[in-house]
């Protein structure tokens, strides 16, 4: 082959990853469209005394979620119509009566976050509000343009988006590929901007994709997953559970991975002042680690207090699935922490019928479970 011919298809490669993860992307949100299904909660394991419930069902694509101070549940989406869901329990039986859209036709509004009235809505290239949501969720406003200026595509492109203690809107941006150098100004960064949108600016990089994250309740320092890359083997790298104490960290990626293993593609390039932060807990690999909570309700038994809990979504590629359940860190005082299996049997014959995609907590310190495969909304409770 000349020189011309091989410097082409190099050219070339990174277009062909492009339009392979665009028709996997627009694939499987189809898929997300039209699906819905009745769970099999009969299958499911947990830990003695608690109990998983269906909350809400049909609510297709039912990806991140935020509950105002009324308890109301607002719940974002990755379909193809662009819909934004309202559920309100009237009778307060921990089942939704009433269901409303209260925005569609946006570019895919995954992301949910409230702040003195408004719903903040993640979409691809940006953040819109819907003001004075609660009293309007029949009649709901147009959209206000928070800011609309971060990358489009749609590779890794859903925003998830959270207020932290500092009052400022945070949004990641994930790599627009499955492993390259991206530009470290626009991609693989968490961001944060104020709430009008201004001042938006890098709190830390080297991150893939991450599609969870929060603050720890007593020290408020930020942790977030990060999904690992494909295209290594059925057991590497792993997704991992990462600590940003400070504004500017470096996580690796694309030049490492896990406890700082080279990456066998990109490890040699990386450059030579860069230092880069291992993750606190390297997850298992492939799980698809998506949101994630500490929790801070009473309702669990103590020993769940300020752990974290991980929605993992589950592998599309790996050989025999991994993930596809709920799993929770704890941090034993003196000791490392343990990574264990909190619920799973979201796996039938090792064909999925739900894939767990976001929890958040109710004020009665139970937690819900987002399903966007199932399209369906759950309830973990406990009783001793």
């Amino acid at each position: 082959m000349s020189e011309a011919k091989s410097n082409e298809k190099k050219k070339s490669s990174p277009k062909i990853f492009f339009l392979l993860g665009l028709i996997v992307t627009v694939g499987y949100m189809t898929i997300l469209s039209l699906r819905a299904t009745t769970p099999d909660l009969n299958r499911l394991h947990l830990p003695p005394g608690f109990k998983m419930e269906t909350f809400a069902p049909n609510i297709r694509g039912a990806r991140s979620m935020a509950v105002s101070p009324s308890g109301v549940v607002f719940v974002g989406t990755r379909e193809l119509q662009g819909k934004v869901y309202a559920l309100v329990d009237k009778d307060k039986d921990m089942k939704v009566d009433d269901v409303y859209i209260v925005a569609k036709d946006l570019f895919c509004p995954m992301g949910m976050a409230l702040k003195d009235g408004s719903l903040y809505i993640g979409l691809v290239n940006g953040v819109v509000r819907l003001d004075d949501i609660e009293k309007r969720l029949a009649n709901p406003p147009a959209p206000v343009t928070v800011n609309l200026s971060l990358p489009s595509n749609l590779h890794h492109g859903q925003k998830y988006i959270r207020f932290g203690p500092d009052g400022w809107l945070y949004i990641p941006v994930g790599a627009p590929c499955n492993a390259c150098e991206p530009d470290v100004k626009k991609y693989a960064c968490m961001m944060r901007m104020k709430p009008d949108g201004s001042n938006l600016e890098i709190v830390a990089q080297g991150i893939r994709n991450t599609v969870g994250f929060d603050w720890h309740p007593i020290t408020k320092q930020l942790w977030f997953t990060d999904n690992g890359r494909d295209m290594l083997g059925d057991n590497i790298p792993p997704d991992e559970l990462n600590c940003a104490p400070k504004m500017g960290m470096n996580f690796g990626y694309p030049y490492r991975y896990g406890m700082n293993v080279l990456d066998p593609e990109f490890g040699k390039k990386q450059p030579d002042s860069a230092k880069f932060t291992p993750p606190v807990v390297p997850l298992d690999a492939h799980v698809a680690a998506l949101g994630m909570r500490f929790y801070t309700g009473q309702m669990f038994p103590k020993e769940y207090r300020n752990q974290i809990f991980i929605a993992e979504h589950g592998s599309w590629n790996r050989s025999t699935p991994s993930g596809y359940r709920i799993t929770c860190v704890k941090f034993p005082e003196g000791k490392p922490p343990v990574y264990e299996v909190f619920a799973d049997g979201f796996l039938k014959n090792g064909i999925p019928w739900g894939r767990p995609a976001d929890l958040t907590l109710m004020a009665d310190g139970s937690m819900l479970i987002s399903d966007d495969f199932g399209g369906n909304i759950y309830r973990i409770s406990y009783n001793k």
